[in-house]
């Protein structure tokens, strides 16, 4: 086409936009652009019936036909990649996303999901189509629960136990997801499940979550607090009560401490019908209409469910005003115009992402490296990893080797190219290597045929993977893992027990290397699996590039360096109650017991030396920062990648304080035998604590600093971990 003539085209549909824009303004004045958002919700409130602004209330709001305002369904979701809809990229599984332990990496997957996303809802805007479930802009990620007890099934959506790094990994997630933009929203994010939760998932509806306010304020709320501070546009509330208060209907948890003590000023939303359980499982109230008033009353501004079609019951009962209404809806539209829904697509800076964006060699890449760096070698006896690609004989088995779910955990996406453990040995080897492969077990139960297993191919090869596990069939969210007993938890901890007797078999009497690879998104049982394997290698649920990128581990093209974001206990023995929810003598912060494997645990292919950790003063004065520097030496023959993490312990303290808590990581490049001096700068804020009154108070006296590449503590130096301290005086 001409140039002069693509010109004049372009002009003619700008000035037509204009004038439809100018007479529109007239009957639509929200639509009017130049106004503040504030100004324009107000506008369009005003032009709304109680009705109307009723169905607005819904996640599946109606189309209100008379303002040509569209339905939209603002049920989305993208835990680890844009779930359930079009084909996407499937990222590592969010407890992976955790033991990467790196932030800009994980603000990376929040941009590459938006662009996948706002491409998507692009495509179907120039189509002139109606909202779809799944295909919209706003998003219920990321889950920033606390991982309190590895037996809880949905663990594996959440970024660990510790609030510090789920508060650092959900801020970078939802910066990538939302954008950068100082006026619109390149997509909405949404932190859940607030506050208080995290199982048992069978009684998640009815649950009573009581917490004493020093572990309310030093554990359950830290990383939500950060997500407000990252600008997160909405919070889910939980299905379940926290002390005695539905979270949905709670004006201390959604009002006081959300909305006043922390400034949010985005929208909240229910769990999928949490509203209803108001009245019929919780006992709260006696109707759906009551239950509806007290949601809306206390700050809830979205209903997931039907309940909010009683609004306009409880407003001819006298239970909500207009006004109620309308604060409720206030927020909700100020999304809907921050993601420019109501203003023509070439004022959106995000209009122009295109269909290409979606699974593109950029995103598989970036899902390839985030599963690299998310896999946990946590045994590695007689450095038996790396294997050589031009190995011999090779030898794989387990019922999950060729198994694609594997790959996936909960609230997935699909994609074309999903690449499974035994894919990725293949791919890597040398043309010549001999690869054997049986799955040899069933994944959950007995053999039906008593015949050979193959487990002795182990004995006659040079080396043997085996892939061992669990699903999302086995573990995830209520009713979706489908072979659990318990409604998606693993209350035992342990792995099927014929898996277990499938590694016997195959571990014998010979001494040829065993290399283990676990997938869960939970910690298991590894007392007998550590003693039977060589090498252990704890792959999560490692998205559509697992096999590819646990391969490059395997054969050396990358050194191990993810970190466990949760404590492995060898049992449940060392758990307190499930259903309790105190933190006493759960996670690195309060466990007493000697774990399996510590939090911030996990090696690489070479050794580390920490030396000349210094801090410019031992004594810390009020509003006083220091600096902490040490040098960092790669001694092995591998490059490598680690985590350095600092920790702080406060000393002669009678406050039930944690026993350490992680302030700060940086992660570290180092070539074979490079040396570097890293620093941390350490806040006035690090050596702050919640009291038993859930009050922060800066603490006097003595504490230590800890450096190392795991948490403190003799079982982390045991297993390889390199740990120094500096003792410091607090003033």
């Amino acid at each position: 086409m001409n140039k002069k003539l693509l010109f004049v085209i372009i002009l003619i549909s700008q000035l037509s936009f204009t004038t439809c824009s100018q007479t529109n303004f007239k009957s639509k004045p929200w639509l009017n652009n130049k106004l503040s958002f504030d100004e324009r919700v107000e506008l369009l409130i005003g032009s709304l019936t109680l009705e109307e602004k009723i169905s607005q209330l819904l996640n599946a709001s109606a189309a209100i036909h008379r303002l040509d305002i569209k339905s939209y369904d603002w049920w989305n979701e993208a835990l680890h990649g844009v779930a359930r809809g079009p084909k996407a990229t499937v990222f590592p599984q969010a407890i992976g996303l955790a033991s990467t332990f790196d932030v800009n990496l994980i603000k990376n997957v929040g941009n590459g999901i938006s662009d996948e996303a706002r491409a998507v809802n692009n495509y179907l805007l120039r189509k002139n189509a109606e909202s779809i479930r799944y295909m919209g802009l706003t998003f219920w990620s990321p889950n920033v629960n606390i991982f309190r007890d590895p037996r809880w099934g949905r663990g594996q959506e959440t970024y660990g136990e510790d609030p510090f790094l789920s508060g650092k990994i959900g801020a970078s997630f939802i910066k990538g997801m939302q954008g950068n933009h100082p006026k619109y929203l390149k997509t909405a994010a949404c932190a859940k499940h607030y506050a208080v939760h995290s199982g048992p998932e069978a009684q998640r509806h009815s649950f009573n979550a009581i917490v004493n306010q020093q572990d309310l304020y030093e554990t359950y709320l830290p990383a939500f607090k950060a997500c407000v501070d990252a600008g997160v546009e909405a919070i889910m509330c939980a299905y379940n009560r926290t002390n005695n208060e539905a979270c949905c209907g709670s004006k201390s948890l959604l009002q006081t401490i959300l909305r006043d003590n922390w400034g949010f000023k985005g929208h909240v939303v229910s769990d999928c019908g949490a509203i209803k359980n108001f009245h019929k499982s919780h006992k709260l109230t006696k109707t759906p209409e009551e239950s509806a008033a007290l949601a809306l009353k206390s700050g809830t501004n979205l209903n997931c469910g039907q309940t909010y079609k009683k609004l306009k019951n409880a407003y001819n009962q006298g239970l909500v005003t207009e006004e109620d209404i309308n604060n409720g809806l206030r927020p909700l539209l100020k999304t809907r115009f921050k993601l420019g829904m109501f203003d023509a697509p070439n004022i959106n800076p995000y209009s122009s992402i295109g269909l290409n964006k979606i699974h593109s060699l950029e995103n598989i890449d970036l899902s390839r490296k985030v599963a690299q760096k998310s896999i946990v070698l946590l045994q590695n006896k007689n450095n038996v990893l790396p294997l050589k690609k031009d190995i011999s004989q090779l030898y794989v088995g387990g019922p999950f080797a060729g198994e694609i779910r594997t790959l996936l955990g909960n609230y997935y996406g699909l994609s074309s190219n999903l690449v499974t453990l035994l894919e990725g040995i293949v791919g890597k080897v040398s043309p010549i290597t001999r690869v054997q492969y049986r799955a040899g077990a069933m994944i959950n139960q007995k053999n039906k045929n008593k015949g050979n297993n193959y487990s002795y191919l182990a004995s006659k090869v040079d080396a043997t993977i085996v892939a061992l596990g669990l699903t999302i069939v086995m573990e995830g969210e209520e009713n979706e893992a489908i072979g659990s007993a318990y409604k998606g938890d693993n209350i035992s901890m342990k792995l099927p027990e014929n898996q277990l007797n499938y590694l016997r078999k195959m571990r014998g009497k010979h001494n040829k290397p065993i290399i283990a690879v676990i997938f869960a998104g939970s910690p298991v049982d590894l007392t007998e699996v550590s003693k039977l394997a060589d090498a252990i290698i704890y792959a999560w649920y490692p998205g559509e590039q697992g096999g590819n990128a646990i391969a490059d581990v395997i054969f050396g093209d990358i050194s191990p360096s993810g970190k466990l974001p949760i404590t492995f206990p060898k049992s449940t023995d060392q758990l307190p109650s499930y259903e309790d929810y105190s933190m006493k003598g759960r996670t690195y912060k309060y466990m007493l017991e000697e774990p399996m494997y510590p939090f911030g645990f996990g090696l690489t292919y070479a050794g580390l030396k920490i030396s000349d950790v210094k801090i410019s003063s031992k004594i810390i004065h009020k509003n006083e920062n220091q600096i902490v520097k040490a040098t960092i030496t790669n001694s092995g023959n591998s490059d490598i990648e680690d985590v350095i993490q600092l920790y702080i312990s406060l000393k002669n303290i009678d406050q039930n304080v944690p026993l350490t808590s992680l302030k700060e990581f940086k992660r570290v490049i180092l070539k074979a035998g490079e040396s570097k001096q890293i620093s941390f700068n350490l806040a006035e804020n690090m050596f702050h604590f919640f009291d038993k009154s859930g009050v922060e108070k800066r603490h006097l006296g003595d504490a230590t600093i800890t450096l190392g590449n795991a948490s403190p503590g003799k079982r982390s130096i045991a297993l390889g971990a390199k740990l120094q301290t500096i003792k410091v005086l607090i003033e």
